[in-house]
């Protein structure tokens, strides 16, 4: 045999990592591009207003509890950077490989959540928090996306069989472990955006409408006794019914905020002249700082943030679309809805349209721990934008 048969016939060592690549390609039905660009660009501009609004919404607040206006942007700044790191992680790694960790994700989410019950850190009557050291987070924000990830995997898997009663009960049966374990943090806020986030999936997977609405005959009843056994939900619905019946009580937090948004009137006030800052909504960086929006950016300003929250979901729902597989196309309908979800309720809670409860804007309300696992889930998303379904011929 000659030296030049020898080299014909030894292998090549990088034909088979080359073949594996398009043998995968192939199988899925899809090709690797890069991260949808309309999306990327939506939630950049997202998280830079964001923090623009944190530090006009929070100096005096900061300035008046810390002696430094700059205290609560500092820290928002910090945790946008670490969430952009979180970000470009979760766009690099392989969406497939979550299938791989969906089960175990939703395992840590579980023990975390218990660890709350037994150590958390409590504030204002509630255990939401777990601390190491000066840090703390929630962990109920990592379970909100490993829901997802659980959910998109096992119902990737069943694929049509979710139209069947008996499969449909066993995505309740987990969604229901886990608001039990919010509920006793209490979280009652994150209960309603999960158990939303995860109805939108179940109807997207193709489960049926009516088995919900038979679902909803025991559920109505026990979410008005979940709302009226707790004291302080039921003044809520009362003080929704009527806050200006105790406009110095409990009415005046919602007030305040309506009072903010309509001072903003069609322009607004202008970047950082809001009045109702100054003490008087309280903590105006976090739950209610759309009406801080409204009052400083005006109609135009508010609707203009809206429309972009909007072509960030529209341009999810096109990745989702596009995705070469159900397990990517239903974790990306679970991540903008949970976007979406979580959006609407805050809107309708700071313009009193429903009963206040502490649910946060996506990338303007401060908070560590939120904002780093949203980045993260927006990477994810970015990742499954990279796997587009082959064109047809």
């Amino acid at each position: 045999m000659t030296h030049t048969e020898k080299q014909r016939k030894a292998p090549d060592k990088t034909v088979p990592k080359k073949r594996s690549r398009d043998s995968v390609c192939q199988a899925t039905g899809a090709h690797m591009g890069t991260v949808d660009f309309g999306f990327l660009v939506s939630v950049m501009l997202l998280l830079v207003l964001g923090l623009i609004m944190v530090f006009s919404a929070s100096y005096p607040s900061a300035y008046y509890q810390f002696g430094n206006g700059f205290y609560f942007i500092q820290k928002q700044f910090l945790w946008a950077v670490i969430g952009v790191g979180a970000m470009i992680v979760t766009a690099k790694f392989d969406y497939h490989k979550y299938k791989k960790y969906a089960v175990p994700i939703l395992v840590v989410c579980v023990l975390l959540l218990l660890a709350v019950l037994v150590a958390g850190i409590s504030n204002k009557g509630a255990k939401r928090w777990l601390g190491f050291g000066s840090i703390s987070f929630q962990p109920s924000e990592l379970a909100k996306i490993g829901l997802i990830i659980y959910f998109a995997y096992s119902m990737s898997t069943i694929k049509g069989k979710i139209k069947e009663f008996r499969y449909l009960v066993r995505y309740w049966a987990v969604l229901g472990f886990f608001v039990v374990l919010l509920l006793l943090e209490p979280h009652f806020s994150v209960c309603i955006i999960i158990g939303l986030t995860s109805v939108v999936m179940m109807l997207v997977a193709g489960a049926r409408v009516r088995y919900f609405a038979i679902a909803a005959l025991p559920v109505i009843p026990v979410g008005v006794w979940m709302a009226i056994f707790e004291p302080y939900r039921l003044q809520r619905l009362i003080t929704f019914t009527d806050p200006f019946k105790d406009r110095l009580g409990d009415g005046w937090q919602i007030i305040q905020s309506l009072y903010a948004i309509g001072s903003g009137g069609l322009f607004g006030v202008g970047f950082g002249n809001s009045r109702q800052k100054f003490m008087y909504v309280s903590e105006p960086q976090n739950d209610f700082i759309f009406s801080i929006i409204c009052e400083e950016m005006g109609l135009i300003g508010a609707v203009a943030i809206l429309a972009l929250f909007g072509y960030m979901i529209y341009r999810g729902i096109r990745i989702a679309m596009d995705a070469p597989d159900s397990f990517g196309s239903l974790l990306v309908i679970g991540v903008v809805a949970l976007v979406g979800i979580q959006t609407v309720l805050n809107i309708a809670v700071v313009t009193s349209s429903i009963p206040t409860t502490g649910i946060p804007l996506p990338f303007f309300s401060a908070g560590g721990s939120s904002l780093v696992f949203l980045m993260a889930a927006m990477g994810i998303v970015m990742n499954v934008s990279k796997h587009k379904k082959q064109a047809s011929i």
